[in-house]
């Protein structure tokens, strides 16, 4: 049988047939070698450490002003039944500003590098709590108390809308894919540490100075120890190199016609890169923004609720002891600290979404049972509580930091991320301790704060349901990430492949 577009001539025929064996044994390389990054194990340690001490001294600082809101509320703002909630409206004030911090730092980040960017916020925290301890009460120069604690505040909040998002960054694109969930781990190590030091610290000060002495001076203690805490995080900052991620975007990016250099080594964008970059971000990447709103507003109001608000809870609400109270907080964060790198592990093998979704199922249903052991009015009761949320909150905080930077391609993580987290975390995680304070105050009814956490919990798990997954796969935009160069190797093997025809 003939066919229109077969070769006649027996010579153009057998060229023919010699190019398509030549085709057929020529392999394709889906992933060059050279494309694969193989990171170094001790940078990789190094960048985590340094971002992990950062996020300690966030969490110190927000963990002190929640240890210590009682005495806040008496120092700062004038006497009434009203104290308490005065004092977590300054605290939920400084989140207002954290999405404009998110929206200066994160293309920002983007554009000069996240380890600059990172050093400055570390700087601005740092410098914020300092200064808390410095303000005069309400008692020696009045208003101004007040206003000078929001002003701190504010600092404190704006200097962390680039925080998290930059740390969480900064550790994604060092680590190799298979092991992002491990050192993301750390990341929230960091705020059980910063945490749990928060609360010893005023644990023993509260100990051993009194109530009396606490209230006069005693206070501001935690808040000056702040500061050389921040040195000592700007210094391990400041010792490393830019993610290699940002840096092949950089190398990218400086040949373009926009770019411009500064020096020989320093690749720039231009100076209209950071609108650009804000307009891709809103008209881009909008659907995603959506869902990483909707999973850290989950995320932050449980995790407020156990580590922010739940000392006042039961030392105002339930009339506690502070030293009771404190002691099972810190039996409760040092569990999570004890388990949280495992839970790292187990998302890098089995995936974000199944321990995600763990932990939000857990927080609906476990929630209300939780309140119900604090109603007993006593230590075990109280310590059981804390371990049942605690071991739904650990599933979060040992997967979220893996998950969020991978929503978003690299040219836009930074940004992208400091925005979405941000956002949700002043509307929903920064005003969770006011909001539970209210609810009780005006309904009377101390069961109130976990209804809340449950609505939290059922928009976390739709936003779950709705992420895909991304354990062992490359960052949107980067290339694969592995250990070694064997794995390298295998992986170039095992992305060769023959031409289908």
């Amino acid at each position: 049988m003939k066919h229109e577009d077969q070769p006649r001539d027996p010579a153009a025929l057998k060229r023919h047939r010699h190019l398509f064996r030549a085709v057929r044994r020529r392999r394709t390389p889906k992933v060059r070698r050279s494309d694969i990054t193989v990171t170094d194990e001790a940078t990789v340690k190094r960048a985590t450490a340094a971002a992990a001490v950062g996020n300690a001294m966030e969490w110190f600082d927000f963990g002190i002003y929640a240890y210590l809101a009682v005495t806040i509320g008496k120092v700062f703002f004038p006497g009434g039944s009203t104290q308490l909630l005065a004092s977590f409206t300054a605290f939920a004030a400084s989140f207002l500003v954290r999405p404009l911090g998110g929206l200066f730092f994160g293309p920002l980040g983007d554009r000069i590098g996240r380890k600059t960017v990172l050093a400055l916020t570390m700087v601005l925290m740092a410098a914020g709590t300092f200064c808390i301890g410095l303000i005069p009460s309400y008692e020696s120069i009045g208003i101004m108390s007040p206003v000078l604690l929001l002003v701190c505040r504010l600092v404190q909040g704006f200097s962390t809308g680039g925080e998290y998002g930059g740390a969480a960054t900064f550790i994604a694109e060092y680590a190799p894919d298979k092991r992002r969930g491990f050192f993301g781990s750390f990341l929230e190590l960091g705020t059980l540490t910063g945490y749990t030091g928060a609360a010893a610290l005023v644990l023993v000060l509260n100990t051993a100075l009194g109530d009396d002495t606490m209230l006069r001076w005693g206070w501001r203690i935690p808040f000056l120890v702040g500061g050389p805490i921040g040195v000592v995080g700007l210094y391990l900052r400041m010792k490393l190199d830019e993610t290699p991620a940002f840096q092949r975007q950089a190398a990218q990016q400086s040949h373009s016609p926009e770019a411009g250099t500064v020096g020989a080594n320093e690749p720039r964008l231009s100076e209209n890169v950071p609108q650009k970059e804000l307009r891709s971000i809103f008209t881009q990447q909008w659907r995603t923004l959506l869902l990483c709103v909707g999973l850290v507003a989950a995320y932050n109001v449980t995790d407020y609720m156990l580590l922010s608000y739940m000392p006042a809870y039961l030392t105002d609400a339930l009339g506690y002891e502070n030293s009771m109270e404190l002691v099972a907080a810190i039996i409760a964060m040092m569990a999570m600290a004890t388990v949280i790198q495992r839970v790292g592990h187990l998302n890098d093998r089995f995936g974000r979404k199944p321990v995600l979704m763990t932990g939000m199922v857990g927080f609906l249903v476990l929630t209300i049972p939780a309140f119900a052991l604090f109603q007993l009015g006593n230590f075990v009761a109280v310590l059981c509580g804390l371990l049942v949320l605690g071991a739904c909150l650990v599933c979060l905080l040992g997967t979220m930091s893996a998950t969020l930077p991978a929503l978003f391609p690299t040219d836009v993580r930074y940004g992208s991320l400091s925005i979405g987290y941000n956002v949700a975390t002043a509307v929903f995680g920064g005003t969770a301790p006011g909001v539970m304070t209210y609810l009780v105050d005006t309904t009377g009814d101390k069961l109130a704060p976990a209804y809340y956490a449950s609505g939290a919990a059922l928009l976390g798990i739709i936003a779950v349901a709705c992420m895909k997954e991304t354990a062992q796969q490359p960052l949107a935009g980067s290339p694969p990430s592995v250990s070694t160069q064997e794995e390298a190797r295998a992986l170039a093997r095992a992305e060769t492949h023959e031409p289908t025809f």
